[in-house]
């Protein structure tokens, strides 16, 4: 079995993905890389579909790592919950109309899991906790290439002035338009670390205006 000290880490390998700046936007290029992926709508805060996506992506989540310690003898870190966040207008955001969102929640794996050992996770985490949200989980590779990130410390309802500083005048000023959804990387754990605390990394896919 595979130490801890062995152990895969996503955040150790693709340390410029996972630790931006806090002072000023950064560009990434982001690699292609293979996720466990949830899509729905609705506020964060009270959507039931949005509780039952993060639930099911942590489930199986630990149910690949288990599996692939124990028959692989290949271990992991699970990955932080990441999203992807869109609206048909995009002010949605910046104005925190969250009724009107919609997102793909996210947890990034590596890339030996494959779609088996995805459909084996997901049927381990329906025999423990029955979750319709598994019906709707899969497997997908992703490549958001160029971005532009930073790390946003404190309420997620604070990231609004971010936002809009990002979109309204960092990205006009570098000749650039949007190439994706806004995407979100929550490092800290909201039910255990105080809203002026949580770190979360704040970034954009883009491409020239």
């Amino acid at each position: 079995m595979a130490g801890a000290g062995d152990k895969y880490d996503l955040k150790r390998e693709h340390a410029e993905l996972y630790a931006p700046s806090a002072r000023d936007f950064s560009f990434v290029d982001v690699p292609p890389l293979r996720f466990l992926a949830v899509d729905g709508h609705g506020d964060p805060n009270s959507a039931a579909a949005y509780r039952e996506a993060v639930e099911a992506l942590f489930g199986v989540a630990y149910a690949t790592k288990f599996a692939s310690k124990r028959r692989l003898a290949r271990d992991f870190v699970v990955a932080p919950l990441e999203g992807l966040w869109w609206a048909e207008d995009p002010t949605a955001f910046t104005a925190r109309d969250k009724a009107a969102w919609s997102w793909t929640m996210l947890i990034a794996q590596p890339d030996w899991i494959d779609d088996d050992a995805v459909a084996a996770a997901i049927e381990v985490a329906r025999a423990k906790t029955p979750n319709p949200a598994l019906d709707r989980l899969r497997l997908e590779r992703r490549h958001e290439g160029r971005s532009v990130q930073i790390l946003h410390v404190g309420s997620y309802d604070e990231e609004a002035p971010t936002l809009a500083r990002l979109h309204d005048e960092w990205m006009p000023q570098h000749g650039l338009t949007f190439n994706g959804a806004h995407h979100e990387i929550y490092l800290s754990d909201a039910r255990r670390t105080a809203p002026d605390k949580l770190r979360t990394v704040l970034r954009q896919p883009v491409k020239p205006a």
